[in-house]
């Protein structure tokens, strides 16, 4: 990538907002700041059936797994509410099954709008300083590539994403990574109206401009596209919380995006944090 710096030093569009540069390993996306990110898809554990104790227990598994990550890492969880596909098509061998089907399909087309969840958990590393200049440095043309190796960098990164998988695949009833052309979908989603599979370009970089097609307007009406965005965001947090707490959201009958960050510190610099409260 070229740096535009110098053509141009405030962001004009989307896609100069946007994090993204390009595919360096499967599923792993390089950010324009030198930090890596890979996405996986999830399913928790069904609310309606799970006693308040397996829900602690849970949540009990997931802190031990989570963490272990320190200063550098971040995490995003996002909860994507979208309208259902119309009714699947299917064979049957025999009349009965076929009418059993049309008796559901009946059933499904008279209830009205119909919304599923999606849940996707995004890893990112921002390696130490003197690393995370070697690594944007191939971002871009005619730079040194002397000192530490990006590619070590990014080994380390998958090495340690795969570990936090094992330990989340014996809590999650489904969870698996995104491959490059889903990671790429994904990401199309969260920034455009538009729902289509992206395929992934020959050389898989400049993921800005590539997946931006939606205008952004901002001020008192912000708009993505044609529709209007309603932002909501917890400036609090409550005085005791429960597993589930959030459960509600899923039954809510029109489309929206619940997204959580959350920044892991070491230690040490949490409790300098802490202390500047």
């Amino acid at each position: 990538m070229l740096n535009l710096a110098e053509y141009r030093q405030r962001p004009a569009v989307l896609a100069d907002w946007l994090p993204w540069a390009g595919l360096v390993a499967l599923g792993v996306v390089l950010n324009k700041d030198g930090s890596f990110q890979r996405t996986a898809r999830f399913r928790g554990p069904d609310l309606d059936s799970a006693t308040q104790g397996e829900l602690i227990a849970t949540s009990a598994r997931l802190n031990n797994a989570l963490r272990r990550l320190g200063s550098g890492w971040a995490l995003f969880i996002e909860a994507e509410r979208r309208a259902a596909a119309d009714y699947p098509h299917s064979d049957f061998p025999e009349p009965l099954s076929w009418l059993v089907d049309e008796e559901r399909r009946a059933a499904f087309e008279d209830s009205g709008n119909h919304f599923e969840s999606g849940y996707h958990l995004t890893l990112v590393y921002l390696p130490p300083e003197e690393s995370r200049a070697r690594a944007a440095k191939m971002l871009y043309e005619n730079t040194p590539t002397t000192g530490v190796d990006w590619r070590e960098r990014l080994q380390a990164f998958i090495a340690e994403t795969d570990r936090i998988f094992d330990l989340l695949d014996g809590v999650m009833p489904e969870i698996a990574w995104l491959d490059d052309g889903q990671t790429l979908t994904y990401l199309h989603a969260t920034v455009s109206t538009r729902r289509y599979r992206v395929g992934v370009p020959e050389v898989p970089f400049h993921l800005d401009a590539l997946l931006a097609d939606s205008p952004l307007i901002g001020g008192l009406a912000p708009m993505l596209g044609d529709q209007h965005l309603r932002v909501a965001t917890v400036r609090g947090f409550p005085t005791s919380t429960w597993p589930g707490i959030l459960d509600d959201l899923n039954r809510l009958g029109f489309a929206y995006r619940w997204s959580t960050r959350f920044l892991c510190l070491d230690k040490a610099e949490a409790e300098k944090e802490l202390s500047r409260l």
